[in-house]
């Protein structure tokens, strides 16, 4: 059984994802939680707290990600990309919550967003070399999540292996250009 502070972010995430950001009260947010409001207030004693404390789930969360990236025997920027499908993980339900409050103009969570983004963009260029290729990557990877997080349900369906793969096969291609362009350049 996970802990009151995390059920009571789980609950935002919930509300914030399902519902929007004015049907995240902090009533609706306690009783889906199922903690009372006192327990709610003991945990984040308002609304921006709340978003305090999923800014640093989602950081977290990301951090983890980014390690695994940097790590990835087959390159960021294949991870990247091969990741870059909504699957309603930890991190998706992080990311989605958060982008549903910045589209609200929400400053911690446009801020949050934007630090994460730039950590991607840096692991990228770290093993690209370059910080336009490892631009084009990134937003290769944003449009195939994009797609996967808010049109899925639209009947577009999940991205298929195959395209995955084919995908992929663009990625070496964008990275050998830049390869082969470094050399002659």
């Amino acid at each position: 059984m996970s802990s009151s502070r995390e059920r009571i972010l789980d609950s935002f995430e919930d509300a914030l994802i399902r519902d929007g950001e004015r049907a995240a009260t902090m009533e609706a947010v306690a009783a889906a939680a199922e903690v009372s409001k006192g327990g709610l207030l003991y945990h984040f004693p308002s609304k921006e707290a709340l978003v305090e404390g999923l800014a640093h789930r989602l950081r977290a969360l990301a951090d983890r990600d980014r390690e695994a990236m940097t790590a990835a025997p087959d390159g960021a920027a294949r991870y990247y990309v091969r990741t870059s499908v909504f699957e309603d993980s930890a991190l998706d339900r992080a990311l989605v919550s958060m982008a549903r409050l910045a589209q609200q103009g929400h400053p911690t969570a446009k801020g949050s967003l934007a630090e994460i983004q730039e950590r991607w963009l840096d692991a990228l260029e770290a093993q690209l070399g370059d910080r336009t290729t490892a631009r084009a990557v990134k937003l290769l990877g944003d449009g195939l999540y994009y797609d996967a997080a808010f049109f899925a349900s639209a009947g577009s369906g999940r991205t298929s292996e195959r395209e995955i793969r084919d995908l992929l096969d663009v990625v070496d291609l964008i990275v050998s250009g830049r390869s082969a362009g470094a050399a002659t350049g």
